[in-house]
């Protein structure tokens, strides 16, 4: 799950991670007063809250000197469409600010702890220039950019992170408050499951260190760990992907018009897969469980034909854990309780298969049966068509 950026310094501040004065978010501006007033003196930074980096060269991020500036800033960037070289093209709504007080920077450092596959531990990834040109250095110049493994089981020790702060040439004097953003930063990443956790960029102050920006993503599959941050909305969740999440079903919408229910998400790969070889475009990535009863499976297909873009179905289930007889009887069930408007196409394999394909033969109900993946992916292709 990804942070918004007031999110994620949240859990900074909390941490003891300095972070520039907060006068909070606002999503009209009838609070900007207030949030200038919390922010304290002039100038004023607006900062639009959505998922992308690259804000500041998209006009999502601006300085105000003034009441006045502010306000109009304001106005002009709420509801306004946001795209930056992440969004890839689509335009992002900003639906609120974070208003917060101007700091003064004397150098930008990109900091930033993800989690390393290839060694299976964290790994520090730094620079001694941090901000909007960090993707462009790291392409261009490589050596500019250091990267640290951390032991997961003893976190960043006080030699490393003095280590790091040599190597990015932090000022003796704020070493120390270096030191301890480090070392918080990796504790931080661990304690929370998190797969990234960037601050870009972490400026030198004439006092210190701030962290002017930050970057949490959690894994979701760790959330149960951390009740405090499942609560949290997911940013990036569709409405069908939410309804999916609250009845424990894996689903992802995609921008295709074949819907695929699944059971397994190898499976599920499998099948998207073989769609796009037969000529066609899967909707979604659904992976109902190993229990398809008929409960699951009529959630499971409400969610997919609530999705507009859907022109056909494609239900493919491997009788292993659930036998195929049960998993037809299923989507019989499910299907009395659906006003079907576009075509099915159903697969069975496993175990009690032809008793299985015998059930969906005699429910009565306009299907498409398929004998093997192949051949269900052609016939929702042309069902499609």
């Amino acid at each position: 799950m990804k942070l918004l950026e007031h999110e994620a310094k949240e859990i900074l501040k909390a941490r003891g991670i300095p972070v520039p004065p907060n006068g909070g978010v606002i999503k009209t501006t009838a609070g900007l007063a207030a949030a200038m007033k919390r922010a304290g003196k002039a100038p004023w930074v607006l900062k639009a809250q959505v998922l992308a980096g690259g804000r500041g060269k998209a006009g999502g991020i601006k300085l105000a000197k003034t009441p006045k500036e502010a306000k109009a800033l304001a106005k002009a960037m709420l509801g306004m469409d946001l795209i930056t070289h992440q969004t890839h093209g689509h335009a992002l709504k900003v639906k609120e600010l974070l208003v917060e007080g101007g700091v003064k920077i004397e150098r930008e450092i990109y900091l930033s702890v993800v989690m390393d596959r290839r060694a299976a531990a964290p790994a520090i990834i730094a620079s001694a220039q941090g901000g909007m040109e960090i993707e462009t250095l790291a392409a261009e110049h490589p050596e500019a950019i250091i990267r640290m493994t951390v032991d997961p089981n003893t976190g960043l020790p006080d030699f490393q992170a003095r280590r790091l702060a040599f190597a990015l040439k932090v000022p003796a004097d704020r070493v120390g408050a270096f030191v301890k953003v480090a070392k918080t930063l990796v504790r931080a990443f661990l304690d929370l499951d998190c797969s990234m956790l960037e601050i870009n960029p972490l400026v030198l102050t004439p006092t210190g260190v701030v962290a002017l920006d930050a970057k949490v993503v959690t894994d979701d599959n760790a959330l149960f760990r951390h009740p405090d941050l499942a609560a949290k909305p997911d940013h990036e969740a569709t409405a069908l992907e939410t309804a999916a999440k609250k009845a424990d079903i894996s689903y992802v919408g995609l921008d295709g018009n074949i819907g695929c229910m699944v059971n397994g998400a190898g499976l599920a790969m499998g099948t998207m897969d073989t769609i796009a070889l037969a000529g066609g475009s899967p909707a979604n990535f659904l992976d109902v469980g190993g229990g398809a009863n008929e409960e699951r499976v009529t959630k499971a297909l409400n969610i997919i034909l609530k999705d507009k873009k859907v022109k056909a179905v494609l239900v493919n289930i491997f009788g292993g854990i659930v036998k195929c007889d049960m998993i037809a009887a299923g989507v019989v069930g499910a299907l009395k309780k659906i006003k079907l408007k576009v075509p099915l196409v159903v697969r069975l394999q496993g175990t009690n298969v032809e008793q299985g394909k015998e059930i969906l033969a005699k429910s009565g109900i306009a299907l498409i049966q398929a004998d093997d993946l192949w051949d269900a992916a052609r016939k929702a292709v042309e069902a499609v068509k």
